[in-house]
């Protein structure tokens, strides 16, 4: 994705911006289905090495016209401690805008860490493997997504992938707000503006107030405080498993959802979010998904398709990331899920890429129904 090229110049460049402490405009990418040629690049300071960087049209189907425009100012990264609610970012692997509304701590277990590198341990008990994965804590943020720039993420990354169970009796019924994300720490791009609106999106001005005294500049409403309280259950974000195979790495973020009564009987539901990234330069595309879901009640299923979503899609150097969501249900308060997805090289071999074990768990909130959007 054109966003990546932007991670590239602005990443590599950060230590050496936190040094001579400059203020450049930073680029939006505006056809954000097309990539950027990082060997075209063009220097803007001799001394940040910030870049700006001419586009070649790698896939698109959008007609020329502008393709970068100025948002704002490039901020430090934050290599310690986190960022405030109201702090303006570009996602540095989706290229969109956004704005944090507040973070998370989650338990980070990554399969690829040695154990003596991470903190809280979590036995792997399924099927997949026996391993012990130990935990780190992690930072996420919840944040609003620019819905000028939804439809050029879509065919990359679901923008409304936070869905909650709707509250009357359809125990299936699912309803979704739109521009709402979960992002990583290292996946902010920190940077400020002179807009009093700067993020587009419906609930910008209900959750957000401008306060130019304070930086950044947004502060959160009573009415996000009171979203944000009511919400924790559905929203919290805990856990977060990663695995790497053949440099495509896999990371799946579980949320529990709910309970509803159908048939006579406790249907529990989760949905998951799950991020592919190819790190190497070979050009790969994801085919088939195997998955093994146990219950606690101590059924076993094996669900098999082509692709995910609909979707069978391509991971390049210049497109290196996909991300959507899904959602299980079982007869039990919780259960567990692993698998592989299975792509294909340019050549037309093929190889399993494992998805990491995680575990379905539920909680005590479940006679409280999600409120979804705030009055």
């Amino acid at each position: 994705m054109a966003a990546c090229a932007i991670r590239r110049g602005l990443l590599s460049s950060a230590s050496k911006y936190n040094q001579h402490k400059c203020t450049h405009r930073i680029l939006s990418v505006i056809d954000f289905s097309s990539g950027l040629d990082p060997k075209r690049a063009q220097p803007l300071c001799s001394a940040c090495r910030l870049y700006s960087f001419q586009q070649t049209r790698f896939m698109s189907s959008r007609p020329e016209g502008k393709i970068l425009e100025p948002v704002g100012v490039f901020e430090a990264l934050k290599q310690h401690g986190k960022y405030e609610t109201g702090q303006l970012f570009l996602h540095s692997v989706f290229g969109y805008r956004g704005i944090v509304l507040f973070p998370w701590h989650a338990r980070l277990y990554d399969r690829d860490v040695s154990p003596a590198a991470a903190t809280d341990s979590k036995p792997d008990s399924t099927a997949h493997g026996s391993k012990e994965v130990k935990g780190k804590m992690h930072t996420y943020y919840q944040v609003l997504i620019d819905t000028r720039d939804c439809p050029h993420i879509s065919q990359r990354s679901q923008t409304e992938a936070v869905t909650f169970l709707a509250n009357h009796d359809d125990s299936r019924a699912l309803y979704a707000i739109p521009g709402l994300d979960y992002v990583s720490h290292e996946d902010i791009l920190p940077y400020n503006s002179t807009e009093q609106v700067p993020i587009q999106h419906e609930l910008f001005e209900r959750f957000l107030l401008f306060n130019p005294s304070r930086n950044p500049p947004f502060t959160a409403r009573d009415t996000l405080r009171a979203w944000q309280e009511k919400n924790h259950p559905w929203l919290e974000l805990s856990d977060v498993h990663r695995e790497t195979t053949e440099n495509i790495r896999v990371t799946v973020i579980p949320f529990y959802m709910g309970m509803r009564e159908a048939q006579n009987s406790h249907v529990y539901w989760w949905r998951y979010c799950i991020r592919l990234e190819n790190l190497g330069n070979e050009v790969v595309q994801l085919r088939e998904r195997h998955w093994r879901i146990f219950s606690l009640s101590g059924t076993l299923e094996t669900v098999r398709g082509r692709g995910v979503v609909g979707k069978e899609p391509v991971l390049s150097r210049e497109q290196p990331a996909f991300q959507y969501s899904s959602h299980v249900s079982l007869q039990a308060p919780s259960g567990h899920m692993w698998g592989t997805f299975c792509f294909e090289r340019t050549d037309g071999s093929h190889f399993d890429v494992r998805i990491p074990p995680f575990s379905l768990e539920s909680n005590k909130y479940d006679k409280a129904p999600p409120t979804g959007y705030p009055l």
